[in-house]
Order: C-alpha cells, then structure tokens, then sequence
C-alpha cells in the first residue's frame, strides 16, 4: 500500500492540475470567448463556473462594463457659416456582441476606440455643418447629440458595440474668433451707448428748454401781476389824494410844499437855483410876513 503512496499523489497531482487547466470562471462584468486552437468555439456570457479542454482550447475575457471615450484635445469643426468651433465631447459605450467585436476589431480596445472616435467625429462634422453658431452654442445641443448618437450607434452596431451616449462637454469658439466676436461685441455696445447717450442729451435739452419756457411765462404773469397790483394801489392813492385835495386843498398845497423842501433841503450841500419869485417859496414867503 505504501509504495502506491507516490502514484495516488501524482495522480491526484495530475488530476488537479488537468482540473485548474479546464476550470475557469467567468466575471459578472465580463464576456468569456473559447478559442480552440485560434477559431471560436463558444461565447460565454453568463457568469459562473465553465470548462475548457486543457492545451487545445484557451479564453480570452471582455469587459462587459459601459466604457467612456473621452476625446483628448477639442476637436475643430466648421458650422453652416464656415465659422470654426472647438467641440470637447465624451462618448459612453460598450460591448454588445463580442463575437463581431473580436472578428472586426482582433479584440484590440485600442482599435476599437480609434473607429469608434471616426464615426462620432464624422457624425458631429456633418451635423455641426448644418447649424449655425447660435444652433450648435445653445439652440439644438440636444438634438446633434442625439442625432449623433443614433448615426453612430448604428454604425457601430456592426462591429458589435453599442453605443449608449453622446455628449458635448463644451462647444467654445477659437481664440482668434472669440477676439473678433468680442470686438465687434464691443463696439455694437459702444453704439447702442452712445445712441442712448444722445437720445438722453436731446431729451435733457427738451426738459431744459421746457423749464425755461415755463420760467418765462411764471415771470412774465408775475410781472404783469405786480404791475396790475401796482397800477391798482396808484389808482387808490391817487383816488385819495383826490379825495384829500377836494376837501381841503390849501393844506393839501402846504403839504405837498413841506415834502418838496424836506427832499430838497435834505443835504447841506443841497444847491437850488431859482429866481426869487418862484412858486417854490410860496409858503416861505407867506410865513415870513406873517411872523412879522
């Protein structure tokens, strides 16, 4: 019994090692291709424990994952004005058939993403074409890039990928454009200002004008209302002087005498020419003789 020891061993050797080599698993995120001596064999695409013949047969796994290609560097497009715009966009994908995804791409990742890039690419050159600036800045995002998506998708469905999304991450002018853009940006505000400016010139000159005119004519009927209150107040003084005349007029004379000599008279420096018998000393001359 003992010297059957070392065989049993090797057996049990040998059949774990036959077993390790024909056992593998399959992952939830991946597919599983059975290749026997370079065809395909079977497809695996459920999770779990599967069998392969040792040496004859080897597998070759794929991620089943939604993948994302990202583009490196914005990409130049040209609109419907042949105005360029730098497009930064993302792609989400993933492996829906791998047995034409292996036959169309060898299985390479890297290939697979340098076709898928093209197609989007073109699919964003020829809608970008059909757009304007203002379209393809803020108008019908949505729609180019479900437009895009659905082209691409069914192009892509071929080689046994699925495209899932597309996305663009920002859509900016060049710099060269955006200084041009800017400018004349620039310059259109500048002309609306001054546009605004004049107009509030001409209606300030207008509000000016109109107070002055409104001054005048305040001025003007204030004046004449002075003058109307004048002339009245002349008339009532004149009526009383009247008055005061007819009752006794030669007080009122005395009167008006002692006025004429007290303005007259004010000043020491006062110099009055007049001959002797003037009516102006009309009263001196009669108080003088009465004081005698």
């Amino acid at each position: 019994m003992n010297r059957n020891l070392p065989f049993l061993a090797a057996l049990v050797f040998g059949v774990l090692v036959v077993a390790a080599m024909s056992l593998f698993t399959v992952d939830q995120r991946q597919y599983a291709i059975v290749f026997q001596l370079g065809e395909i064999k079977e497809v695996i695409r459920e999770p779990g424990l599967a069998f392969k013949w040792p040496l004859i047969q080897n597998v070759r796994f794929f991620d089943r994952r939604i993948l994302t290609l990202d583009s490196v560097e914005p990409e130049r497009f040209l609109t419907a004005e042949k105005k360029p715009v730098l497009v930064d966009s993302f792609v989400k994908w993933r492996i829906d058939d791998v047995r034409k995804y292996y036959i169309s791409v060898g299985g390479d990742e890297m290939i697979a993403k340098t076709r898928l890039s093209q197609t989007v690419n073109s699919g964003l050159r020829e809608e970008f074409g059909k757009r304007t600036v203002h379209d393809v800045v803020s108008g019908a995002r949505d729609k180019i890039m479900a437009d895009v998506q659905k082209k691409a998708d069914a192009d892509m469905r071929a080689m046994g990928v699925e495209i899932i999304d597309v996305r663009l991450k920002r859509v900016d002018l060049p710099a060269e454009v955006s200084e041009a853009v800017y400018r004349r940006m620039e310059t259109e505000r500048k002309r609306v200002a001054n546009e605004l400016r004049s107009q509030g010139g001409a209606e300030a000159e207008k509000i000016k004008a109109d107070a002055d005119r409104q001054r005048e004519v305040i001025v003007a009927e204030a004046y004449r209302d002075a003058q109307k209150i004048k002339g009245d107040g002349d008339a009532k003084a004149a009526s009383i002087y009247g008055q005061a005349f007819s009752q006794n007029a030669e007080f009122y004379a005395f009167y008006r005498s002692l006025e004429a000599y007290r303005g007259a008279f004010r000043s020491k420096s006062d110099v009055l020419v007049l001959e002797p018998n003037s009516d102006f000393f009309k009263y001196l001359k009669s108080a003088g003789r009465g004081g005698k």
